[in-house]
């Protein structure tokens, strides 16, 4: 069983997501929120992407890895080396916060783990580990190796530190549209959305954040029904991104207490959203960064288009590109 990272649980406030905005400015890009006219015609509102797929390291865990990073290399006893668990992307924003710093970095992927994350990884000097297919395993290994050779881990979403990060992006939707009223998602831990949802709710008055999962890894949707995280083991979904099996404890009663839904989308779905952002709107973006497009275009086909001004969170962009290719055949 995986071993729990213990951090008290103080829930992520909007405070702490300035604070981080202010720790992480240098080192991160300030996305652009982009108008979707395809995507406003089909819903009838106004429909802009937040392009976290232009982000350093291609995806939105930048913000997160590069917040409690540097948090440690601040504190009184910092470490000399740093080691995460990672389907992909959140090991490239770790990697990169350790090069940026100077200390050796670890990351422990999948063994299904796509080979273009793979070898971003490896580009930013990490070394990299292969264990298991699930989220539970990596994450446990990584927690092995940390007590093993004196590394400070750093958790994939589960910390206050990551969620402060993680907030940013919400907070730059506040401030760039602050008439928002409707926000979706991807939901993989949930340390994305319990950071934006606190950005959106303290800053936002009404608006509704929705949280985007697969249909083949919908752990938080099952967890929010029985009240307590589930494990729903192994997932298989295409959003290699959010193949979480369950729920972070630290980020759970976020979650229930500040995101008003969750959405499940197909693969199908999913596929769609991927080639539409690619061909109308010239925007590369991986499967999990693109459920919130699919989530949103399935509620406007089922009479139930949410109130505008919309915002898609494009969480990534690192795509394999052989995938991409076959889809287009």
């Amino acid at each position: 069983m995986t071993q729990r990272q213990e951090v008290p649980f103080e829930p992520v406030t909007y405070e702490d997501i300035q604070a981080a905005a202010r720790r992480i400015q240098p080192y991160v890009v300030r996305t652009p929120l982009l108008h979707a006219e395809n995507l406003s015609r089909r819903l009838g509102a106004d429909v802009y992407l937040k392009c976290e797929n232009l982000q350093r390291t291609g995806a939105f865990k930048a913000r997160g890895a590069l917040n409690m990073v540097l948090s440690l290399m601040a504190s009184a006893n910092p470490p000399k080396g740093v080691i995460t668990a990672s389907s992909g992307n959140h090991g490239q924003a770790v990697a990169y916060a350790a090069s940026l710093v100077g200390v050796p970095c670890t990351v422990v992927v999948p063994k299904t783990v796509l080979p273009v994350k793979e070898r971003a990884i490896q580009a930013y000097g990490a070394r990299v580990i292969r264990c298991g297919t699930m989220s539970s395993q990596r994450i446990e290994r990584a927690q092995e190796l940390a007590q093993q050779e004196d590394l400070a881990f750093v958790p994939p979403y589960d910390h206050p530190w990551v969620a402060a990060g993680q907030g940013t992006a919400g907070l730059e939707i506040a401030l760039d549209l602050p008439t928002v009223r409707t926000v979706y998602v991807p939901v993989g831990g949930g340390g994305l959305i319990s950071g934006v949802a606190t950005a959106l709710k303290s800053a936002v008055p009404g608006v509704r954040v929705i949280g985007v999962e697969p249909e083949l890894a919908n752990d938080t949707h099952l967890s929010l029904r029985a009240g307590h995280p589930v494990d729903i083991g192994e997932t298989r979904t295409i959003a290699d991104g959010l193949r979480t099996n369950h729920p972070g404890h630290y980020t759970f009663p976020i979650v229930q207490r500040n995101v008003d839904d969750i959405d499940l989308v197909s693969e199908g779905a999913i596929r769609q959203a991927v080639i539409e952002l690619l061909g109308a709107n010239k925007l590369l973006v991986e499967p999990s960064g693109a459920t919130s497009v699919a989530a949103a275009l399935a509620a406007a086909e089922r009479g139930e288009a949410p109130e505008g001004p919309v915002v898609c969170v494009l969480s990534g962009g690192n795509m394999e590109l052989g995938m991409l290719a076959e889809w287009l055949r």
